[in-house]
């Protein structure tokens, strides 16, 4: 019996381990791991490509006179293609870093649970972009500029 006056120790619960993936995705990851490094590889590819090919038009321009556009409208039509090809790399390089950051995000067991509310990612928005960070109600928000990224 315990003394008058101190309250008996309640013993606290100890709360089931939580597992690292929610159920729904941890059936899929590899699935998911899967569709990141085909895109992954399919960005390279294209990264490569585009690279070379700016490398190549920049090799034949270099010195060559005859190569040079003889109207003012095919010298600008080259300046937006080149402007072009450098957005369109510095977007697909962007989208290469989403996917590194969730291929780590498998290695340490959060991918698939949103960034912004802790809540898992539903598998449809997984299956379109399976390097979504946030959940599409937080997503939502950050468009409408009430929280940031």
């Amino acid at each position: 019996m315990a003394p008058k006056g101190k309250k008996k120790a309640v013993e606290k619960k100890k709360s089931p381990a939580r597992p690292s993936r929610p159920p729904l995705v941890e059936a899929k990851v590899e699935y998911f791991k899967r569709l990141l490094l085909a895109k992954r590889s399919e960005l390279l590819n294209n990264v490569s490509h585009m690279e070379d090919e700016a490398l190549r038009k920049s090799l034949q321009t270099s010195g060559d006179l005859s190569s040079m556009p003889i109207h003012m409208a095919d010298l600008g039509s080259d300046n937006f293609e080149q402007d072009l090809a450098v957005g369109l790399m510095d977007g697909e390089r962007k989208l290469l870093h989403e996917i590194d950051q969730a291929l780590d995000r498998i290695e340490q067991g959060t991918y698939g649970i949103c960034e912004g509310t802790g809540k898992p990612i539903s598998t449809a928005r997984l299956e379109a972009m399976p390097w979504a960070r946030y959940c599409i109600e937080y997503e939502r928000i950050i468009e409408k500029g009430q929280a940031e990224r």
